[in-house]
C-alpha cells in the first residue's frame, strides 16, 4: 500500500509483497492449493464427485466396497448384453412338423425331414386302453394299403392318460409289434400335455388349438408339413381312411404330374 512521505512523494514498502500474506512466500507465486486446509477440502471434493457418478474409487476406499463396485458393474453389464441379445437374436421356430427331432423307441434322434414330401397320420398310442386293439389294428391295415412312398403312420405313445402306457419306449414297440402286427414307425414316449409337453407334438395340438383328452388323437399332416385335419379318439376310421386316401392320391397325382 503506498502512503505520502514528508516530501509529498508517495512512499513504496520494500518488503516483498508475499510476506504481507502467511500463506505467500519469497520467490513463489500465490497458490492457494499450497493450503492444507484447500487440499483436504478439494480432496473431498473431487473423492465425492468421483463416487457420485461412478468414478474409480480413491485410495481410501474400502476394498470390500470397491470390489462390490465391480461386481455390480459386471453384473449390469452382462445383464444388459443378455437383454440386447434376446431381443436382436430371436431363437427361430421351426415353421412345420418336419423341421423338428424326435426320438425313435430306442432312443436315436431322428430327424422328422425324412418324411418330408409324403402324407403323415400322427398318432398318441397306449398299449393298455379300450381303443388299443381296434386303433392298432385300423392304423395297420392303412399303413399297409397305402405304403411307405406316400404315407407314413407315427406312433408316439404317452403316459398321462391314467395308466394306459406304463412301460418303456422299446418295450412299447416290441409288444405292439409281437401282439398287434404293427410296421409303422414308434417313437420314445412323450409328453402331450402341459409346459413339459414333446415340441412336436406340441406344434400339432397349437395348430388345431385343442388339446388331447385321451389316447388314439389323430393328426393328418400333409406333404409340407402342416395339419390340416384332426380326429379325436371315438370317430370312425372309415371317414379317417376316405380323407387319408384322398391326400395320398393328391400326392401320387402331382408327383406323375412333374416327372
Amino acid at each position: 500500500m503506498a502512503v505520502c512521505g514528508a516530501a509529498g512523494k508517495p512512499f513504496v514498502s520494500r518488503r516483498p509483497l508475499q510476506a504481507a500474506h502467511p500463506l505467500l512466500l519469497p520467490g513463489r507465486p500465490y497458490d492457494r492449493s499450497s493450503s492444507p486446509r484447500v487440499k483436504k477440502f478439494l480432496n473431498v471434493f473431487f473423492s465425492s464427485k468421483m463416487e457420485a457418478l461412478g468414478g474409480y474409487p480413491t485410495k481410501s476406499s474400502n476394498p470390500r466396497a470397491r470390489w462390490f463396485r465391480v461386481l455390480l458393474s459386471m453384473t449390469v453389464g452382462v445383464g444388459c448384453l443378455f437383454l440386447l441379445q434376446t431381443q436382436l437374436i430371436k431363437p427361430r421356430k421351426p415353421k412345420d412338423f418336419y423341421s423338428f427331432e424326435a426320438r425313435d423307441a430306442k432312443g436315436r434322434t431322428v430327424s422328422l425331414e425324412k418324411y418330408r414330401g409324403k402324407a403323415s397320420l400322427v398318432v398318441n398310442v397306449a398299449s393298455h386302453c379300450q381303443h388299443t386293439e381296434a386303433n392298432y389294428k385300423s392304423l395297420q391295415e392303412l399303413h399297409r394299403e397305402l405304403g411307405t412312398s406316400h404315407f407314413n403312420v407315427l406312433a408316439f405313445p404317452c403316459g398321462q392318460f391314467g395308466d394306459t402306457e406304463l412301460g418303456l419306449s422299446r418295450d412299447i414297440e416290441a409288444f405292439a409289434k409281437s401282439t398287434y402286427g404293427v410296421t409303422f414307425p414308434f417313437f420314445s414316449k412323450i409328453r402331450i400335455l402341459g409346459s413339459e409337453a414333446d415340441p412336436a407334438f406340441r406344434f400339432l395340438t397349437d395348430s388345431v388349438q385343442k388339446i388331447p383328452k385321451w389316447n388314439f388323437w389323430k393328426f393328418l399332416v400333409n406333404p409340407e408339413g402342416k395339419v390340416i385335419r384332426f380326429w379325436k379318439t371315438d370317430e370312425p376310421m372309415a371317414s379317417i381312411r376316405q380323407e387319408v386316401t384322398a391326400l395320398v392320391r393328391e400326392i401320387i397325382i402331382k408327383k406323375r404330374g412333374e416327372l
